[in-house]
């Protein structure tokens, strides 16, 4: 995934009345950083917790208090088996299977049903909120396997393991990333295994914490990939002896008012400023228009800014939700409804599937174009150094198009399938989970698509000898072969693919070329 290269570990991150923000929920997944809870939370969570022990008291079934739950929500518990019953709930709840999923991922999650625990919606003690922090800033990590959510009633099975660990069961990853029984990291850790009481096994589980954390971390990687597809862009038009005009600064936002579009023209009308490449061609070329792949690119990348832009409006509006079922009221009263549905942040991690899909499938048009000497203006066979003999680039190019093909399976969407539960009581389901975890997948590629595409058109601009390239493409270059060499005979490639592909990832290229285009988008 993409990092932030101005981010450190030292941070902390305030759970208040002002919320959180994008920032902070990254920033606690990737960066380590401390939680504290603020006053006004710790009173409001102190203040919601007096309702729910005056429920636990009385005779007045309260779903989840004192009721059994999904299918069963009709069976009354007796006063006595409601602590069991929390229990019960989160040991038979934590069923997922499968591969663990990364430790980014569970952290975004802990801390996403954490800040709605201090919103004082949910019912909880504050020592388990606490508990939650403690975890978080021990480094804690509890074990959550791949499947297990159908992303409605929250993501259960997934939240569910995160509870279990707080009971001192289950399993984590310690701060050095060590498995073992959650019972021992709690004791190394000096974090006593907590008893779950009234509603407070309900209230740790019926979250789009889990798809919602993996949502916003992709709308900033993917915003951070827009730019890089950009930077590419501008590599491969110069490469390919493309023109520049077409992203000139009147063609967009007057004709066609599209915000995305607009910042990615004027990206790479900007990456490719001062070339003496594309210079070279631009009063006696035959060409009247160029390929889509280069012409159109603003369109297409844009757009995915624009799919991004609605996407991180969705997330927004559920990080600053309680998502809880039932909710305590500031009146007291405990009212069931629907809100753990993840509909809304199922349907836009499909739509960035797609987007960014499309984004690579664009990016492949180009490295393939380059590598094809019928249409890449005079570049030799596959950019080898002596064609024939080696073969250059043409099977970087394969794996691209694989990865494509692979983006275009995993942009089906996820959100259109249901699977009626719990004895058709939950007779239908987002599929918010999985929609995720495939977007992470689609994202990781992506990254690979437009390292190989950066390989590409760096050496495509290195065969056009005795031209300059554009100040800002140079230095991406010269940041490039810090890491990877460039024409000469064939040699191991997937080992500098590789290294193309953790330079894209950790915002070297685009630190590099803001070092000349300053306001790059």
């Amino acid at each position: 995934m993409a990092a932030n290269l101005s981010r450190t570990a030292q941070l902390q991150v305030i759970l208040g009345s002002s919320g959180v923000s994008f920032q902070d929920v990254i920033d606690v997944a990737r960066y380590g950083a401390k939680v504290a809870i603020a006053p006004e939370a710790s009173a409001a969570i102190i203040f919601s917790r007096k309702f729910i022990e005056e429920y636990a008291a009385s005779d007045t079934p309260v779903y989840g208090v004192s009721t059994g739950f999904g299918a069963l929500a009709n069976r009354h518990i007796a006063v006595e088996d409601r602590v069991q019953l929390q229990k019960s709930l989160i040991r038979s709840h934590a069923a997922g299977v499968g591969p663990a999923v990364e430790t980014e991922v569970v952290r975004a999650l802990m801390f996403l049903r954490l800040r709605t625990m201090a919103s004082g919606r949910t019912g909880v003690r504050l020592k388990l909120a606490q508990q939650y922090v403690d975890f978080l800033n021990s480094g804690i990590t509890p074990i959550v396997p791949e499947f297990g959510s159908l992303g409605c009633s929250g993501d259960l099975a997934p939240l569910s393991h995160c509870a279990l660990a707080m009971m001192g069961e289950g399993r984590v990853h310690d701060a050095s990333g060590e498995e073992m029984p959650a019972v021992d990291a709690l004791k190394a850790a000096g974090i006593q295994p907590l008893e779950l009481e009234e509603k407070e096994g309900l209230a740790l589980i019926n979250g789009t914490d889990g798809m919602l954390g993996m949502l916003i971390m992709a709308c900033a990687d993917l915003e951070q990939l827009c730019t890089v597809a950009d930077i590419t862009t501008a590599m491969s038009i110069e490469g390919l002896l493309g023109t520049d005009q077409v992203f000139a600064p009147e063609l967009h936002g007057p004709l066609r008012p599209q915000v995305g579009q607009t910042v990615s023209a004027s990206n790479i009308f900007a990456m490719l400023k001062g070339s003496g490449i594309v210079a070279s061609h631009r009063e006696n070329d035959s060409r009247v228009q160029d390929a889509y792949s280069l012409r159109c690119a603003p369109q297409v990348n844009g757009a995915v800014r624009d799919t991004i832009s609605h996407a991180s409006t969705i997330a927004g509006r559920e990080l600053a939700s309680s998502i809880d079922n039932p909710v305590v009221l500031p009146d007291g009263r405990v009212a069931s409804n629907g809100n753990f549905h993840g509909a809304p942040v199922g349907y836009v991690l499909d739509f960035l599937a797609i987007a960014a899909t499309d984004l690579g499938s664009m990016a492949e048009r180009r490295t393939d174009r380059a590598l094809d000497h019928n249409r890449s203006a005079g570049l030799p066979p596959f950019l080898a150094h002596d064609p024939g003999v080696d073969s250059g680039l043409m099977i970087a190019q394969y794996t691209q198009a694989g990865l494509v093909s692979e983006n275009k399976r995993l942009a089906t969407p996820a959100s259109v399938d249901s699977i009626p539960s719990s004895g058709m009581q939950e007779d239908h389901v987002s599929m918010g989970w999985s929609a995720a975890r495939k977007l992470r997948k689609v994202v990781d590629n992506l990254a690979r698509i437009l390292a190989i595409e950066l390989v590409t058109s760096a050496r495509a601009i290195e065969f056009r000898t005795g031209l300059t390239p554009a100040p800002a493409t140079a230095r991406v270059v010269a940041e490039l072969r810090k890491v990877v060499g460039g024409v000469g005979p064939d040699r191991y490639l997937s080992p500098e693919l590789e290294a193309a592909v953790t330079l894209v990832n950790s915002g070297r290229i685009v630190a590099a070329a803001k070092e000349v285009v300053t306001n790059l988008a």
